[in-house]
């Protein structure tokens, strides 16, 4: 080829690419904000789930009393150990209004002693103290059953003016009868010496306390070194008993009151009453559990310095319990409780399967919105026609050559293509006839080339005349052209 005849690269050209549909960068960054937030949530949801603090309403009497106090070491503890758990103390004037405040659904925790009318729905989660209920007389006297005591003057010596209703319904004493007005609380600080004075006038004491401050208190030993009273027996315990269902019948083992002397010098058969830790019936059976666990794990800090409550017991979790067990707490006292599997198992399977629709949701949105469009491989067509037009201004071997590359070239991308699927097979055919249509066209060109050498080299830049004698490039032309 002279000088002056056109100049090309023998270098092929780089493999044409498939055409890439662009992402749009706004909506792929809105997809990892919302994935990231989606996730935040997720985690957040979790934590909130396992650790969300739950407030429960304690309702109790004065401020002063034991109910109270043992709230406030309640709350203490709930509140120093990290627990999930809080409790809101509200005081009332006396047990007896947080008890109404309970039954009224305005508390979800209250202490009740079991001759108190009981709320139906009161659940029991733990035994917190035991009361007896001693029958005292005078020096030597002997008292041989509470009937004898109805016509006499009487003091009840308790913490509580809800005890003094106890005796007289103890004693068949109707509230607005005569006698009843003989039954009188035991002024506060009075001791059993001056309540037994010949000028007092009582007859009996009948003395309502806590087990664990009996065992704890040194008056009564000091008042029996002087004689100064008698505990007696009460023979009808078991009838009583049957007759009250809040009553229990009790054992005062022998020394119970005192050691030296010796009182009572042998087991006495008498009455107590229970005072009861309870929760609403509506009360999840997790949490009732977790309470009564806390309670039941705790007993050395929640008791009392006075006594009460030093000596927590499980609930009675029998079905003719006076007050029935929650049943959290049965469960936990029967070792019935659920491992953490055991409870969530179900909805951690959910929630499993949940994250799994949600992902593949996720999933199928982040790959419709930054996957490369496959192109189709009739599209490559168009570039295989392209160099189809080209062929009749190639004047050289050296030109042919190129385009010979640059069609081999798009063959290979698309064979690069379809292996990756970044070429779909929608219009192969096309494709193949195509490129063997152009294939033909560029041999048949390289023969013509060859008969007419002499020629071009004369006249290299003067197309030559169309060889309309080969019916095989009129072939080509023709469907090049279709």
């Amino acid at each position: 080829m002279s000088a002056e005849g056109p100049t090309s690269s023998t270098e092929p050209p780089p493999p044409r690419r498939p055409k890439v549909i662009k992402t749009n960068q706004q909506q792929v960054l809105l997809y990892v904000v919302l994935t990231l937030l989606l996730s935040l949530a997720t985690v957040w949801a979790g934590r909130a789930w396992l650790h969300n603090s739950e407030t429960l309403t304690f309702a109790v009497g004065g401020p002063d009393g034991d109910e109270a106090l043992f709230a406030n070491k309640l709350a203490t503890l709930l509140k120093n150990s990290g627990s999930r758990f809080r409790i809101k103390i509200v005081n009332n004037p006396d047990n007896a209004k947080a008890i109404a405040q309970f039954d009224r659904r305005q508390a979800d925790l209250a202490i009740l002693r079991t001759d108190a009318k009981v709320p139906a729905r009161a659940r029991t989660l733990a035994l917190l103290e035991h009361d007896f209920v001693l029958l005292l007389g005078p020096g030597n006297k002997k008292i041989k059953s509470l009937a004898e005591l109805k016509k006499k003057k009487v003091a009840v010596r308790a913490d509580s003016e809800s005890s003094l209703a106890f005796v007289r319904n103890l004693l068949d004493i109707a509230p607005d009868s005569p006698d009843a007005a003989k039954i009188q609380m035991a002024p506060q600080g009075m001791t059993l010496d001056k309540l037994f004075a010949p000028a007092s006038g009582f007859s009996a004491v009948i003395a309502i306390v806590h087990a664990s401050k009996a065992v704890r208190e040194k008056a009564y030993e000091q008042v029996a070194k002087r004689g100064g009273f008698t505990l007696n027996a009460i023979d009808e315990a078991k009838a009583l008993a049957r007759k009250f269902p809040g009553i229990s019948d009790e054992t005062l083992t022998a020394g119970t009151l005192s050691a030296s002397p010796e009182i009572p010098d042998d087991d006495l058969d008498t009455i107590g009453l229970e005072w009861l830790l309870v929760a609403q019936s509506k009360m999840s059976g997790t949490t009732a559990g977790d309470i009564a666990r806390i309670v039941y794990e705790n007993k050395s800090a929640l008791g009392l310095d006075n006594g009460f409550a030093t000596h927590i017991e499980p609930a009675s979790v029998e079905k003719d319990a006076y007050v029935m067990a929650h049943q959290g707490a049965a469960d936990y006292i029967n070792d019935d409780t659920k491992s953490f599997m055991d409870k969530y198992s179900d909805m951690m399977y959910l929630g499993a399967a949940a994250l799994s629709v949600i992902g593949s949701i996720f999933a199928a949105i982040y790959a419709k919105i930054t996957r490369i469009a496959p192109e189709k491989a009739s599209e490559l067509s168009t570039a295989i026609l392209d160099i189809g037009e080209r062929i009749e201004h190639a004047h050289s071997p050296d030109e042919l050559e190129c385009l010979q590359d640059e069609l081999e070239s798009i063959l290979r991308g698309a064979v690069i293509g379809l292996r990756d699927g970044t070429i779909s097979t929608d219009g192969l055919d096309t494709f193949k006839l195509g490129y063997e249509f152009v294939r033909d066209e560029i041999g048949m060109r390289r023969d013509y080339l060859k008969r007419h050498a002499g020629e071009l080299e004369k006249a290299p830049r003067q197309a030559l005349p169309p060889p309309h004698d080969d019916t095989n490039v009129v072939a080509v032309k023709t469907a090049q052209s279709a």
